[in-house]
């Protein structure tokens, strides 16, 4: 498809917010904004959406913001109804015209910008990559959690009373938890001393639960991705946790155009800087996924440790005077094309 407006004929573009919607139904072949409507973000505010798209004609196509949290529920609707969906970024505010501003204006610049893409974007899938990233989110945030609380605990640990430093004194940051966690306040000790070891055995108790947590979520992760793709587990430093990543991303068959999208995505690929005579500078790419560019990191430093090929470039690369860092972005966009090639044509299982 070279263009939207060979497919369809009419595009609305849908502004999503917390509370409301608001859609721009725009003419496929002219540019033309025909008609608007702001609608609450219920089921009867999405089926209002569909009756009002239905009036202007079958043959359309839905650009939608953020089809991954605001707009997720009426993207789910449209699902079910086999509807045509594009999805969208919220725009830079330096892109907008002149600073202009307002649900209508944001509607139609997203109907307009999905006519002048030459290659559209559709939804993330639900099902499994859904549940991979509400785990992952969830994983994120007790692992965060428990590095602040650790933080706490030491700094804590360093100011004690000198009866509670010789308890923590000369133990690893493990069982330092462990130990403050069972700390039993005695009747002689002052305020001070009282209220501190009240304080690191509250903290311990909770680095343990957020451990517990994370450990529960690692373990739902892994069954998923167990259940949806364990080829790449067999991948040499795929573990669930980068698996799951990859899967996010990545999400469904046909979504990425191709491996040099996939990589771009990672931001992995590099960005061309030429000018007049110079045609081989390149940029480093700072952009795309980057939770899905520190996922190809972690594969590159576990094969650099323990995969011999991976060795061998790196030596070679060595003494041709590339840095470290310019080798990894290499074995990165190296992967990035393996892993793509992977995911869109997975192995044949026997089955019996």
């Amino acid at each position: 498809m070279t263009s939207l407006a060979e497919v369809v004929d009419f595009v609305i573009g849908v502004d999503t917010h917390v509370e409301t919607h608001t859609a721009a139904v725009i003419d496929a072949h002219t540019g033309a904004a025909l008609a608007d409507l702001s609608v609450p973000t219920t089921p009867e505010g999405y089926r209002a959406l569909i009756d009002f798209a239905d009036e202007h004609g079958a043959l359309r196509a839905w650009a939608i913001e953020g089809t991954g949290g605001h707009g997720a529920g009426l993207t789910r609707l449209l699902a079910a109804g086999e509807e045509y969906v594009v999805e969208l970024d919220r725009p830079e505010r330096t892109q907008r015209r002149h600073g202009a501003k307002s649900d209508k204006i944001d509607a139609v610049r997203a109907a307009r910008e999905a006519l002048a893409r030459p290659v559209l974007g559709t939804p993330r899938a639900a099902g499994d990559r859904q549940a991979l990233s509400v785990l992952l989110a969830a994983r994120g945030s007790a692992v965060d959690a428990y590095t602040v609380t650790m933080r706490q605990l030491f700094s804590l640990t360093i100011a004690a009373p000198e009866v509670l430093r010789a308890k923590l004194r000369g133990h690893r940051p493990v069982e330092q938890v462990r130990i403050a966690a069972k700390l039993r306040i005695q009747p002689s000790w002052d305020t001070e001393t009282s209220t501190t070891a009240r304080v690191l055995r509250q903290l311990a108790r909770r680095c343990q639960g957020l451990q517990t947590e994370a450990a529960g979520h690692e373990t739902a992760i892994l069954a998923i991705v167990k259940r949806w793709r364990p080829d790449l587990l067999d991948q040499l430093g795929v573990g669930p946790i980068v698996a799951a990543v990859v899967l996010c991303a990545w999400s469904h068959p046909g979504r990425i155009h191709s491996e040099a999208a996939f990589a771009m995505l990672a931001g992995v690929a590099p960005i061309p800087a030429n000018s007049g005579q110079t045609t081989t500078r390149y940029r480093l790419n700072r952009h795309g996924d980057r939770q899905l560019n520190r996922a190809l990191h972690t594969i590159v430093l576990s094969r650099q440790r323990y995969h011999q090929p991976t060795k061998d470039y790196t030596a070679r690369r060595t003494a041709q005077g590339k840095t470290p860092r310019e080798i990894k972005r290499c074995l990165k966009r190296y992967i990035a094309r393996d892993l793509y090639r992977l995911l869109e044509h997975p192995p044949v299982l026997d089955r019996p």
